[in-house]
């Protein structure tokens, strides 16, 4: 009796499998769908000032209002960040720790110039008496550049997390993932931010 009740415990059904809670792939493929949500959310904004992009109400047009020189430094500070991502991209492959956060600090502090940089031109613009109630223009230009300037505000502070995470726990696959999927997104807002200095700065301030 004793033998047949240990055979059945033996045999017991198991309810569950020991196994990877939160599987690699998942997280990536999840990240791109989020990133697939933000395009979306910026080609409307995109088209929003296409269409209102001309609608002055008799006030200035951009090429009264843009400084191109200055928008110019600014975007070269956004790529230069992404240059030096990069770096870190390449040292967390050699698996250095110190170089891994010191080029992370370097990418915040680009970072941190190019949103100096767009919140000195909101300043003027507005002492100017060019805010966004000021026309439908002004509107979609702020509501475009300002969505994009609070992403690279939120990318700013996931790099000073990372940062953190990986001076206390080292380079551990987990922190491995989370870069990866930094990385996405500091290059995706590059890739915007090129898209409205073509069609929100040139093309406006030319046309």
């Amino acid at each position: 009796m004793a033998n047949k009740t240990q055979v059945e415990a033996t045999e017991a059904p198991q309810f569950y499998l020991e196994e990877e809670h939160h599987p690699e792939g998942s997280t990536m493929l999840g990240f791109w769908i989020y990133l697939m949500s933000d395009c979306l959310i910026f080609a409307v904004l995109f088209a929003t000032h296409g269409v209102l992009g001309r609608n002055y109400a008799a006030g200035p047009s951009p090429a009264d209002l843009f400084d191109l020189p200055l928008v110019a430094i600014n975007t070269a500070m956004l790529l230069f960040s992404s240059i030096t991502y990069g770096f870190a991209m390449l040292q967390m492959e050699r698996n250095a720790k110190m170089e891994t956060i010191f080029w992370l600090g370097v990418t915040a502090v680009f970072g941190l110039a190019f949103l100096g940089l767009e919140l000195y031109e909101f300043y003027h613009l507005i002492l100017e008496g060019a805010g966004p109630t000021r026309s439908a223009f002004l509107s979609s230009f702020f509501t475009l550049v300002g969505t994009h300037g609070l992403h690279v505000t939120f990318g700013i502070i996931w790099i000073v997390t990372m940062m953190v995470q990986v001076k206390m726990h080292g380079l551990i696959p987990e922190n491995r993932r989370r870069l990866m999927c930094l990385s996405m997104f500091w290059h995706f807002l590059d890739v915007i931010w090129i898209g409205v200095f073509s069609f929100v700065y040139l093309i406006g301030a030319i046309g």
